[in-house]
């Protein structure tokens, strides 16, 4: 009898867990649409509830808080960029060539969706510790394995240049991680579109700057730290 019992709970344990699931993503697909509509700052939680059909004390129930929504929808776009960066990977070529078209295809995917960056930045402007007591264990680790999959396709391209003798690195993943951050300020510019500079002594002007020059900035950048000092 014990046996009977347990299997309608069982089948009731995972028809809930799927309808969780499925809840979980309606929401991550409200909030990635609003986000890529209106922005990051713009979108407030009442409003992704009430486009699934629900209220704040519900979506709660799903994610312990704001960071671990916008965690888990930077994966969803962590995802997206994987898969370009794969293609990238799998269209072979020389390891100098490939770095090339990874960064580029970087600031292409930020470019076409501004949210990537401000989710990004969000949660790398809060300390570590903080985001472990904010954010659940299990939206971590879908965090880290996002972010470590575009990386290793960085890292396995320099490791591959080190090998052939094209690069000169001692830290590959080190230096995979540099990019990843410091791109997100890159693009950030390429946004607003200007820089800052001295016009004279004390005196600061508003230069106008492009998408394709901090592409090729990051283009070249990339490449400096990958091959070296020229000796």
């Amino acid at each position: 009898m014990s046996e009977g019992r347990s299997k309608p709970t069982n089948s009731r344990r995972t028809a809930a867990a799927t309808r969780r699931r499925q809840r979980e993503t309606e929401i991550l697909a409200a909030t990635r649409a609003l986000f890529d509509e209106r922005g990051v700052r713009d979108v407030h939680i009442d409003e992704i509830a009430k486009n699934v059909g629900t209220n704040r004390a519900i979506l709660y129930r799903h994610f312990s808080g704001k960071e671990e929504l916008f965690a888990l929808t930077l994966v969803g776009y962590l995802d997206e960029l994987r898969e370009r960066m794969e293609a990238v990977v799998a269209d072979g070529g020389s390891p100098r060539d490939r770095l090339v078209t990874l960064v580029e295809s970087f600031v292409d995917f930020g470019i076409e969706f501004p949210a990537f960056v401000d989710c990004a930045q969000a949660l790398m402007r809060r300390p570590g510790p903080e985001l472990l007591e904010e954010i659940s264990e299990s939206a971590l680790f879908r965090l880290g394995r996002g972010i470590a999959g575009c990386l290793a396709m960085l890292s396995a391209t320099l490791d591959e240049g080190v090998a052939d003798g094209t690069f000169k690195v001692e830290d590959t993943n080190l230096l995979a991680n540099h990019m990843y951050a410091t791109g997100f300020g890159a693009l950030q510019l390429a946004r607003v579109g200007m820089l800052i500079k001295e016009l004279a002594p004390g005196i600061p002007t508003i230069a106008p700057i492009s998408v394709a020059q901090v592409r090729q900035y990051l283009v070249d950048t990339s490449l400096a730290l990958a091959i070296g000092p020229a000796h």
